[in-house]
């Protein structure tokens, strides 16, 4: 791609994030969200393949339809109170219409269909954007109208984004769809303690994103799209792979790492908050998901392939791991001791 093209669209996408965190009115955050859909296509057709050009298409009908809901539920609160402001949304229809567009921007269970299809026929870059900072403007405004959403809804939904995520992702072999999966159960959490404690979800995906950028570049680095192809990686890049094993680790959730921190403060809520079941439910739920990190993290590392593979290995490359990624990695491991300044700071 153009270097030009690439440029325009990155400040694009700044822009429209930065036009929908920092706005009040309605009209303004749809605009920020559209600017940002029309600035992703490009990157994700950018191949030319007839995959990417479907992964394209398919984002381009979901993200209109959920922007044109935003749209119909704000003009439907302004109708009802008068009030264009994003945290005066207090007309129920509203608010039922807008949780489902949110829903639908972010990937959580029903309107999930889409992410998995798109990403796998997105480049690993594009998809570490569609994965990340794609999401944070609908979080941002799922911050806002915190207070006025319906946390049965959002329960119901994020403990149905949790099963589905960590089931459907059981049998996939290739690496995208692996965590187009892993983001629709993640995003489970963030939703089901949104109505209670919004902090933690934002919390939550500030973590989740630093862990997933960590894998993404990771495998970008290795050059990997398949378990297949992941199995024989540890030949050429020993170091990074180490480094990829405690990162899915962290991502998976397990005690002494990075990604335990969020999945213990939700459960230390919901239980304040009389949700004691749910909590149980999300956190068994939890498992599957943690069975297809493992099985990740067993290809990386454990496995020597067998010697009769059709798979010649890589040849050792004595390139230096890259600072961006070892600075991610030992975030994505490390933060659970600093865990009260980081309660201090949120």
């Amino acid at each position: 791609m153009n270097p030009q093209a690439k440029l325009i669209f990155i400040t694009s996408l700044l822009l429209g994030t930065t036009i929908t965190i920092s706005s009040n009115h309605w009209i303004m955050a749809w605009a920020g969200l559209e600017i940002n859909t029309l600035a992703i296509l490009p990157l994700i057709s950018k191949s030319h393949h007839p995959r990417a050009i479907e992964a394209a298409t398919k984002y381009f009908l979901v993200q209109a339809a959920a922007s044109a809901l935003v749209l119909f539920s704000s003009m439907t609160n302004a109708w009802c109170t008068g009030q264009w402001d994003i945290t005066q949304l207090t007309h129920p229809t509203s608010c039922l219409i807008l949780t489902s567009a949110i829903a639908m921007k972010l990937g959580l269970v029903p309107f999930h269909f889409w992410f998995p299809e798109v990403l796998q026929g997105s480049p690993l870059a594009t998809g570490l954007l569609l994965s990340t900072a794609m999401k944070l403007p609908p979080m941002t405004l799922l911050y806002m109208t915190s207070p006025s959403l319906n946390p049965t809804l959002l329960t119901t939904m994020a403990i149905l984004s949790t099963a589905l995520g960590g089931w459907m992702g059981l049998n996939q072999t290739q690496i995208r769809k692996i965590l187009a999966f892993s983001s629709i159960s993640h995003l489970g959490w963030m939703a089901i303690i949104l109505a209670y404690n919004p902090k933690l979800t934002l919390l939550n995906f500030y973590l989740y994103a630093l862990m997933t950028t960590t894998v993404f570049l990771t495998m970008n680095s290795m050059k990997v799209l398949k378990l297949s192809t992941l199995m024989t990686a540890w030949t050429k890049m020993p170091s990074l792979n180490a480094m990829l094993l405690l990162t899915l680790l962290s991502l998976a959730g397990l005690p002494p790492l990075t990604g335990f921190l969020p999945k213990w403060l939700i459960i230390q809520e919901l239980t304040k908050q009389d949700m004691a079941p749910a909590a149980t439910i999300i956190s068994l739920l939890s498992l599957l998901s943690l069975f297809f990190y493992l099985r990740l993290a067993y290809c990386t590392t454990i496995t020597l392939p067998p010697h009769t593979t059709n798979h010649m290995k890589q040849w050792h490359t004595h390139k230096p791991t890259p600072t961006l990624i070892a600075i991610l990695t030992t975030m994505s491991v490390t933060l659970l001791p600093a865990s009260p300044m980081i309660l201090a700071i949120i």
